[in-house]
């Protein structure tokens, strides 16, 4: 049996991060996980309880509260449709620079690394996210790409998805956003 390959993938938001991802663990049959939604996760569980995810001790709690249920139910955890919203990315956004919280998260994406449902046998891990899959979550992955998009690029995919969602999306207003 082969050892699993770690394959990090980071890049800025609607760079095509997921897409790729997405295609090399379909084609290969790699197991995913998908460590932005940690970030949007913790930052869901801010604004839920009112807190201001930029606030570096409401971040740092959002964090630890995430890694408890994540310890308690497993990568289901990250379930919720919320975390694909404008509400989790503004959120996940402000908590993202917070020391704490990134290493509090940091440890969390682990904690799920550990807990995925990925055999031993399985041919390899894709890991996508942002920030520090490369180099504090996944430091020892076997492959790190970052993917980049132009601006324009990035915002006609962003409208593409919200759209897609049933969402209103005026490209002047993502592309400045």
């Amino acid at each position: 049996m082969a050892a699993a390959v770690v394959i990090a993938i980071d890049g800025p938001a609607a760079s095509g991060k997921g897409t790729l991802a997405r295609r090399i663990a379909h084609e290969r049959g790699y197991a995913w996980l998908d460590t932005g939604l940690l970030y949007r996760a913790a930052g869901m569980i801010a604004a839920d309880t009112g807190a201001n995810p930029a606030d570096p001790v409401a971040a740092a709690e959002a964090a630890r509260t995430l890694a408890q249920r994540v310890a308690a139910e497993g990568p289901s955890a990250l379930d919720d449709p919320r975390l694909r919203g404008d509400l989790a990315a503004d959120a996940a956004s402000k908590l993202s620079v917070v020391p704490a919280a990134r290493a509090a998260l940091a440890r969390v994406a682990a904690g799920v690394r550990a807990q995925s449902n990925v055999p031993r046998s399985s041919r390899g891990r894709r890991r996508s996210g942002w920030p520090d899959i490369g180099t504090v979550i996944c430091p020892d992955a076997d492959v790190k790409l970052f993917v980049v998009a132009s601006a324009e690029e990035r915002a006609r995919r962003r409208v593409k998805e919200l759209q897609g969602r049933g969402q209103a999306a005026i490209y002047a207003a993502v592309l400045e956003d």
